[in-house]
């Protein structure tokens, strides 16, 4: 089976989502497919890719069009421990313009002093938007890091609040 890889021009620049079997493995503002790919464990990266139409392009768009509801439910697939598994389910429950900081993230996931257990399951979020990690902020909203640029997450956090 060949996996998909599109880029679509958003606001924040352009978008590449490789998605697999209709369910997305990264995603994330860049046009360079090998930044994509290099998101994903080696052993994980499909062994052929080719350029084609994403079936999440269409709910980006929606999302980038005010629906803030339409990335939710596109399916996305990710490989890694128990507690990054539980974290990533855990992000796509953060509600568009209710983010919270890496310890209240924590604590959603029963071990508040797990900061920086927080902060890689994060880091190590592959599909980008879709798993809306950009959601998770330092102590007193300071925006922390973010692979894409911390100027496309202030983006996203301004377009959720509704400014």
């Amino acid at each position: 089976m060949t996996a998909i890889l599109q880029t679509i021009d958003t606001p924040d620049g352009p978008f590449t989502i490789l998605e697999d079997d209709g369910r997305v493995l990264s995603s994330g503002w860049t046009d360079d497919p090998e930044r994509i790919l290099g998101r994903l464990r080696a052993d994980r990266v499909p062994p052929h890719v080719a350029p084609g139409r994403t079936q999440a392009a269409a709910r980006t768009l929606a999302y980038y069009d005010g629906d803030l509801t339409a990335i939710d439910d596109v399916p996305v697939m990710q490989y890694g421990t128990a507690l990054q598994t539980a974290g990533w389910a855990a992000l796509r429950r953060i509600p568009a313009g209710g983010p919270l900081t890496y310890r209240e993230f924590a604590a959603h996931l029963g071990s508040p002093n797990a900061v920086r257990a927080a902060a890689s399951i994060c880091a190590r979020n592959a599909p980008a938007l879709f798993v809306p990690c950009h959601r998770v902020l330092r102590t007193a909203g300071a925006l922390g890091g973010f692979a894409w640029g911390l100027h496309v997450k202030q983006s996203l956090l301004q377009r959720e609040a509704g400014k």
